[in-house]
């Protein structure tokens, strides 16, 4: 399962909400901080810390007060998948990379975190080698070292014990086989993944050259964990800290509180200012209260970050004192249609061509919220967030509204100069998700592509219906809604799980319409290339090959609406974390 990321709540058309997102030196404070001209307080002003970090602050005290509108999956680093929880997680632990600090394009970047620099590769790009930094101690004073971290590796396999982590080095190292985890087979070496050769060098020895190694060690799974304190699946009640903070308080599934660590050592660290003395965390609040406090000031910052409920929009968006207060980001994420190529005549591409040029896309993007609580229009798969990528398009319409005649022409290319019939499923439970396929049929039906729709429920969406293969064949589904945000904002992050044909299973797919085989040669030659800008463009021409293949119908790259909180200083949207930075908070 890849990278998930929370839910906001159903939402009128006009204010439907989006989900959030859901990998040198070190950050610093960034340039252009938003303050008055005098250096007081900072204006509040719409947008403000998508590029600057507003109300900047060195000062340090006080307790941050935050919320969150459910519980925690985990606050075990090897068991931990929400967004919201890479970003808050940082507090208290620390991986050998992490995003850069900040606002703009330079958080989409990684930067060294327990590790000296970023990883070394072979020159085959199947072993990566990281030296730790000196000086690094858990809560207990006690020295972190590469056999720590190599351990939180290791336990992180066991997906039995911990079912939520990401299982990307599950996939990438070379496992032995008869190794379990370090629970079930205690006594496999399992070196021949990954090892600590010295106190301070930890090594991957990866099964096929992969060059986005630094990204994927940025995930909790390369947190340190000793050995000697973990608990399995009980260790999230009682986590060791290896960052500026430690648990004080753990309520499971109540509330929880961090202060400081007295044993982790700034100099260690130019990532995290460490601001305020105290962090106190309330879980299950109510969404629609937790935007209420906000509003009001009683809590400072929303946990999941994945913008305001439809209630508060309506209060918000009318009110310009409230609206100064917020930012509309651009998320990695993108909302699309897949155009299956295995239910005829969709196996023709002129027919999925046409398809793509019948959508109205402002119609689409109308279903969605709109501009601002739906996203941009997207004309590609890629969204603007990942790094590297090139926005262009191959099926431009006259004002984003359909080309009739242009669809015409590509439906008798492919044989079908009347139309043709085929089935459209949703999440039955998305309003947004209805709302699209019921423009898609509008719009369609002018070309004579006649939808028929059909709505699923989410929770088994994937696993026995648009997702399972026997299904989709059986009952003819040629279109069907999708979303899916990155786990790194780089082209294999974001691209690799929707369009690469080898990995479609039996059910539980995200992809089930890109089935090219020089889509996967691409995908091959862009994850082997270890020179980033070449590794770029390489996906560039995934994404290209993609839209070629007419398999995929973009629909919008979502955005977001989040709320600064009250008192709160050095906020900024970071892009690798899809929402504020919260490292960087501190409280007046």
């Amino acid at each position: 399962m890849r990278r998930k990321h929370a839910l906001a709540g159903a939402a009128t058309a006009a204010l439907a909400l989006v989900l959030s997102a859901c990998g040198g030196g070190g950050g610093g404070t960034p340039q252009q901080p938003a303050q008055t001209a005098g250096g007081g307080a900072a204006q509040p002003a719409f947008n403000t810390a998508l590029t600057q970090v507003y109300n900047p602050s060195q000062k340090k005290g006080g307790t941050l007060k935050a919320a969150h509108s459910s519980d925690w999956d985990s606050l075990d680093p090897g068991d931990t998948y929400y967004g919201y929880s890479f970003n808050f997680g940082r507090f208290y632990w620390r991986t050998l990379t992490m995003y850069k600090t900040g606002p703009g394009p330079d958080g989409n970047t990684v930067v060294p975190d327990l590790a000296e620099g970023l990883g070394t590769p072979s020159a085959d790009g199947k072993t990566w080698t990281y030296k730790l930094k000196s000086g690094l101690k858990f809560e207990d004073g006690t020295p972190i070292t590469a056999k720590d971290v190599v351990y939180g590796v290791a336990r992180s396999f066991d997906k039995e014990t911990f079912p939520h982590g990401p299982s990307y080095l599950n996939e990438l190292l070379n496992w032995p086989k008869d190794f379990k985890g370090v629970y079930k087979t205690p006594d496999v070496d399992y070196k021949s993944a990954v090892e600590a050769t010295d106190d301070t060098t930890v090594v991957f020895h990866l099964n096929k050259p992969f060059a986005s190694m630094d990204y994927v060690v940025q995930m909790p799974m390369s947190a340190p964990v000793p050995k000697d304190k973990d608990t399995g699946a009980k260790y999230k009640e009682k986590v060791v800290s290896s960052g500026p903070y430690k648990f004080e308080t753990n309520e499971i599934g109540k509330r929880f509180s961090l202060v400081r660590n007295d044993q982790w050592d700034p100099a260690t660290d130019p990532n995290r200012p460490a601001l305020p003395d105290k962090i106190e965390v309330q879980l299950n609040v109510n969404a629609d209260d937790l935007d209420n406090q906000l509003i009001s000031g009683s809590i400072q910052l929303d946990i999941p970050g994945t913008g305001m409920q439809p209630a508060a929009l309506g209060k918000v968006l009318p009110d310009p004192a409230l609206k100064a207060r917020t930012d509309n980001p651009t998320i990695p994420r993108l909302w699309y249609v897949s155009v299956i190529p295995d239910t005829p005549p969709l196996d023709n591409v002129e027919c999925r061509k046409a398809v793509l040029l019948a959508a109205d896309r402002v119609a689409n993007q109308t279903a969605f919220g709109g501009p601002l609580a739906g996203g941009d229009i997207a004309t590609n798969v890629m969204p603007p967030p990942i790094v590297g990528q090139e926005k262009f398009d191959l099926y431009a319409t006259p004002e984003n509204k359909g080309d009739a005649t242009k669809a015409k022409a590509a439906l008798s290319a492919c044989g079908q100069p009347n139309g043709f019939a085929t089935t459209m499923s949703f999440r039955s439970d998305r309003p947004r998700e209805k709302a699209l396929a019921e423009a898609m049929q509008q719009a369609l039906d002018k070309v004579g592509i006649k939808l028929t729709l059909k709505g699923f429920p989410a929770s088994s969406y994937f696993s026995d219906y648009a997702g399972n293969v026997a299904y989709v064949k059986k009952n003819g589904i040629g279109l069907a809604t999708h979303g899916w945000g990155s786990d790194w904002p780089d082209g294999y992050g974001f691209m690799q799980a929707i369009v690469d044909s080898r990995t479609i299973r039996p059910a539980g797919n995200y992809n089930l319409s890109v089935k090219n085989p020089e889509v996967d040669k691409l995908i091959d030659q862009a994850s082997a290339e270890l020179d980033a800008t070449a590794r770029e463009k390489l996906w560039v021409d995934v994404d290209k090959k993609v839209m070629e293949d007419a398999s995929i119908l973009p629909v919008v790259w979502a955005k977001s609406l989040l709320m600064r909180g009250q008192g709160v200083t050095n906020i900024a949207y970071n892009e690798g974390q899809s929402m504020y930075d919260y490292v960087l908070l501190g409280v007046q």
